[in-house]
């Protein structure tokens, strides 16, 4: 069930660009967790969100207005074995090269990897840990793995 957030410069993406990021990003993240073929409990329980930043809110110590993406993937405990790590890492960055506009590139990419606390991941209202998923998978007919 990850949860990824993308925060990019405005013009470093064409317009109509984010959702296809946000949906080959989500895929992404799944196949690194191992999903083979993700059902509708993974697709319905895992979302991008793509937040557009004026120039000047991304900076580095050496440059006020950075060319640079960063992508935060948010998944429950244990979710990202460390090959999967590497993997979405190598993945997301890509995925992020090829959306930018050509004249834009090259881009710093960076990826931040965060699992959830155990019991920290609410959803509508209820804190998920271990037992809570595998009863929210169950109930979905589908695994309560990733």
């Amino acid at each position: 069930m990850p949860m990824i957030d993308v925060y990019v410069p405005t013009d470093l993406l064409p317009d109509g660009a984010d959702a296809q990021l946000a949906t080959d990003l989500t895929w992404a993240v799944l196949r690194a967790e191992g999903v083979a073929a993700p059902g509708a409990f993974h697709l319905d329980n895992t979302a991008a969100f793509v937040h557009r930043l004026p120039g000047g809110a991304v900076a580095t110590g050496s440059a006020t207005s950075a060319r640079a993406v960063r992508v935060q993937i948010v998944t429950p405990p244990a979710a990202l074995s460390r090959d999967g790590q590497r993997q979405i890492t190598t993945e997301a960055t890509g995925l992020v090269e090829a959306a930018v506009i050509a004249d834009q590139r090259p881009v710093k990419t960076w990826v931040i990897l965060t699992e959830a606390a155990e019991g920290g991941w609410g959803i509508d209202g209820t804190a998920y840990g271990e037992e809570e998923f595998a009863g929210l998978a169950r109930a979905a007919g589908g695994s309560a793995a990733a």
